[in-house]
């Protein structure tokens, strides 16, 4: 199993760099598609920065491969950020995000797996991701390999009762080798979760059920970081990151603002978030 490594500040500056090319790439492509969803994207972006360029260990020439990390998307909708970084990853083409959302592309609204590499489970129905990862984290655990798996969550799935079985059997099954990290952006796209479904106290809850839980500012990078170290540390129960992020990051008219949870830009909306997304670079390279 690789180690994850402490973050050099020339680490760090990349990988935000990495971070706001992946949101404009995310924004590109919806652009071309027409559909989809903006804001959650935008906010995990730091995140799978994070998770493809410094934690996983994995190789994009050869996706298959046995010692590989496992990264499961539980909210499939969010899909454009994976693909944007998959893509800059080098599973395939930057040129393929055009294609998104449209009929015969490999890159579907909801993550196939088998359509296109690096994909590890079809999502959509949320809910179910973490499910599928602690089938994962089982499997691997009764193979006697080191391999890790991240799962990927929103915090308006936690409204579903599959999550809340999931999270309790991980807990009874103390799989220290799984990672839930849930994007607790507070939004969904009819409000705000706690107008819609409070989820609180979420923290309380997820220790209840026999998990370590760590609180991080989803974009403050180093920190996310050291959470994952914590969550490799920890050898007697499950990890929760809870990762509390902007929906719409880097763009000033989509931030906090949950009609963006399903919609996407127009041609102009699209120009000025890509200004403001480059303007976020460009401070980043003279700090």
């Amino acid at each position: 199993m690789k180690e994850v490594e402490r973050l050099s500040e020339k680490k760090l500056e990349y990988l935000y760099t990495v971070a706001n090319r992946i949101r404009e790439l995310v924004i590109e492509s919806l652009l071309v598609a027409g559909s989809g969803h903006s804001a959650g994207p935008l906010g995990m972006a730091d995140i799978f920065a994070s998770l493809y360029f410094h934690i996983l260990n994995h190789e994009p020439k050869n996706p298959l491969w046995e010692e590989r990390d496992r990264l499961i998307l539980s909210n499939g909708h969010i899909c454009p950020v994976q693909y944007a970084t998959l893509a800059l990853a080098g599973y395939f083409p930057l040129s393929e995000l055009q294609t998104l959302r449209k009929i015969d592309s490999r890159l579907q609204g909801h993550p196939h797996r088998g359509s296109l590499p690096g994909i590890e489970t079809t999502s959509g129905p949320l809910g179910s991701g973490l499910s599928q990862a602690i089938g994962m984290a089982l499997a691997l655990n009764l193979d006697k390999k080191r391999n890790r798996v991240y799962c990927l969550m929103s915090d308006g799935e936690h409204q579903e009762g599959n999550t809340w079985e999931a999270i309790m059997f991980a807990g009874k099954k103390k799989l220290s080798n799984i990672t839930a990290i849930v994007d607790r952006n507070n939004i969904q796209i009819d409000g705000f979760t706690e107008d819609v479904m409070p989820l609180e106290p979420l923290r309380r809850k997820y220790e209840a059920f026999g998990w370590n839980v760590i609180d991080v500012n989803g974009h403050n990078i180093e920190d996310f970081v050291y959470a994952v170290l914590e969550a490799q540390s920890v050898f007697e129960r499950p990890t929760v990151i809870l990762a509390h992020t902007i929906p719409g990051k880097g763009v000033r008219f989509m931030e906090q603002n949950y009609t963006w949870h399903g919609k996407v830009p127009n041609k102009k909306e699209a120009e000025e978030a890509i200004r403001e997304i480059r303007s976020l670079s460009k401070r980043i390279e003279h700090d």
